[in-house]
């Protein structure tokens, strides 16, 4: 979303400095392609901050990240993980291929203008 670089920025600093947060990357020939982001708090696992750029789509690198992050959790005791994707997305297509099952469905609305 336009002009929201900056809260971005700062949000994503927040998080990165927790210390049960756990920042991933993929890379396609040396190149980042997509982000994801793991937090654990006690034993729950919160994958969040999935990101892929328009040129890397479609390469599996989502699931890879999603895989790892989970596999991260496990070996850390983790025995309940969640995460949130807009329905209908391939976010949500790549978490249920992963086991992830919909608990419930939200729309967000917003008036535009």
């Amino acid at each position: 979303m336009p002009g929201m670089e900056d809260f971005m920025f700062r949000f994503c600093r927040i998080g990165a400095q927790c210390a049960d947060a756990f920042p991933y990357i993929a890379e396609l020939d040396g190149k980042p392609i997509s982000t994801g982001a793991l937090l654990i708090y006690d034993a729950v696992a919160l994958l969040a901050g999935a990101s892929t750029i328009p040129e890397g789509r479609n390469q599996g690198a989502q699931s890879a990240l999603l895989e790892g992050r989970l596999r991260h959790a496990r070996e850390n005791g983790c025995t309940l993980a969640i995460m949130g994707a807009s329905p209908g997305s391939q976010s949500q297509k790549n978490a249920q291929k992963n086991g992830f099952r919909i608990a419930y469905t939200r729309t967000k609305w917003q008036k535009m203008g």
